[in-house]
């Protein structure tokens, strides 16, 4: 027994050796907020753990309530997914009005979650704003606005580089090694360091790869042209011309810090589908162009780049998904653990969902359990 403890006891100094060597305290907080709180990795709740900084709302607009509202129910083919997957919003909302909500696990219409990723979708929507202001062109090099951005091979990299994620950085997106760039974009406390230090070792404009380091630039071009931070630039941008009715919480690397905005608004799901809404109205909310149609149309279209096996690109536009499905055209923005906003033109329809858990990830690139919640949407009202 002493053998052991005297075994364990020289893991656990070496470990925490290894972390001090490499500089990565970070993992410190990692822990505590996982595997101390009895999970495993990120979830949806974990945003109270983190600063954050507040999208404020304005005059708060209800939504529309369908005269059907809640009077279809789930097909049951999706009642264990929800289950299993532990659901806590489904809303469908057809024509502006909301025809279908439920929560679970103790939420409600007004519970925050955290977006994860589907942030990268606001952060596409503000450089929309930013170009229709005539502040920024989509095609200006990262270097007229981030001096570390002009190095020989960097200063090729464009704005829509990093929309469309082809900007050839030197990133790993790997969310299960503790060790990498992403997860210490998540727990660290010093994202301007990390992202401002990488090097393009692909030629940008090319190849489609999903790297998040490109959202947090895009974040801080914005900053930069605006003078205002990114909830500021939300808020005045978003949440208040789109009549939201609660502020949400975007977390931050330290208090008073940088927005990650690669990831982490806080918000409803009611407010979530705000976004879906005026992507759906071509960047119009009740007349008031926020966007132009054009920039909606370009980014919920494939970006004219090849994947990473070569093949062309069919899935991912201005940081939204896209695929076709029963000859249905659609686009989201997605987080993990399946959070979804899913649009669906041609039934004028969106599709929120949040959630603990996602399924499985098919050869496509999309999740099984996305697939799911169309098919129960279109199920209770095609």
């Amino acid at each position: 027994m002493k053998k052991i403890l005297k075994y364990l006891l020289f893991i656990f100094i070496a470990i925490n050796l290894l972390i001090l060597i490499s500089g990565k305290s970070w993992i410190y907080k990692a822990i505590s907020i996982t595997y101390l709180k009895g999970h495993t990795s990120s979830y949806i709740h974990d945003f109270v753990h983190f600063p954050a900084n507040t999208i404020e709302a304005g005059t708060y607009e209800e939504w529309l309530i369908a005269k059907d509202y809640n009077k279809v129910i789930l097909p049951e083919f999706i009642k264990p997914i929800n289950k299993e997957l532990e659901t806590v919003a489904f809303l469908v909302i057809i024509n502006d009005s909301i025809t279908y909500e439920e929560y679970w696990h103790g939420y409600s219409e007004d519970s925050a979650s955290n977006s994860f990723s589907m942030s990268k979708s606001y952060i596409s929507t503000l450089v929309g704003v930013a170009i229709k202001d005539n502040i920024i062109n989509i095609d200006q090099k990262v270097c007229d606005f981030l001096p570390e951005y002009c190095g020989e091979k960097e200063r090729n990299i464009t704005i829509k580089n990093l929309l469309t994620m082809s900007s050839g950085l030197n990133w790993n997106e790997g969310y299960y090694n503790p060790f990498g760039k992403t997860a210490e974009a998540y727990y660290g406390n010093n994202l301007k360091k990390l992202v401002m230090n990488l090097k393009v070792i692909e030629p940008p404009g090319k190849v489609f790869k999903y790297y998040s380091c490109n959202t947090q630039l895009l974040a801080f071009i914005l900053e930069s042209v605006t003078g205002k931070s990114i909830n500021e630039y939300a808020s005045e941008k978003l949440w208040i011309p789109m009549g939201a009715k609660h502020p949400a919480l975007w977390n931050t690397d330290k208090k008073e810090g940088d927005e990650k905005a690669f990831c982490c608004i806080n918000s409803n799901a009611r407010d979530f589908a705000r976004i879906g809404k005026l992507y759906m109205n071509n960047g119009n909310w009740n007349g008031t162009q926020i966007i132009d149609s054009t920039y909606v149309s370009q980014a919920t279209s494939a970006a004219d780049l090849l994947d990473k096996d070569g093949n062309k690109n069919l899935n991912y536009g201005y940081q939204f998904w896209i695929t076709n499905y029963k000859d249905l055209d659609i686009y989201y923005a997605r987080g993990l653990w399946g959070q979804y906003v899913i649009c669906i033109p041609d039934k004028d329809m969106i599709i929120v969902r949040l959630g603990r858990k996602y399924g499985k990830s098919l050869e496509d690139g999309h999740h099984e359990d996305f697939y799911q919640f169309i098919d129960a949407a279109l199920e209770m009202y095609d």
